[in-house]
């Protein structure tokens, strides 16, 4: 048990019910204080996500839909975000979002962690977190 993640606020946009469960409670046990799991982006008011979480666990499709319109607006919000996906065609997420970290599906707990802990840590600078 870690605490990467102390006290944080997780937003997690993924669709798929137990890969959600499993990353909510590995979230937990990294120390964060609250998980909230979305699986539709019609679920979450947008313009205040920044607002209320402290970093952000995407999935690239989610219910059919693109997330990218989504990453840009919170990287606008200068919210620390990762794409966590099995979506194949990466080469617009590179090219889109130079320096966010993307782990691949089926990932490890280590390796997530790992991403989300190098995604807050280059906003921390910046007065989040």
């Amino acid at each position: 048990m870690s605490d990467i993640l102390a006290g944080m606020r997780i937003l997690l946009l993924e669709d798929e019910f137990l890969i959600a469960m499993d990353v909510e409670q590995l979230c937990r046990d990294n120390g964060a204080r609250d998980v909230v799991i979305v699986k539709d982006l019609d679920e979450i008011e947008q313009d205040t996500v920044a607002a209320n979480f402290d970093a952000a666990i995407l999935d690239i499709m989610v219910s059919g839909i693109s997330t990218l319109s989504f990453a840009r607006r919170i990287r606008a919000q200068r919210l620390p975000f990762i794409f966590a996906s099995g979506y194949t065609d990466m080469d617009e997420v590179f090219q889109a979002f130079p320096g966010i970290p993307v782990v691949d599906k089926p990932y490890s707990g280590g390796d997530l962690m790992e991403a989300l802990a190098i995604a807050i840590s280059r906003l921390s600078g910046s007065g989040r977190v």
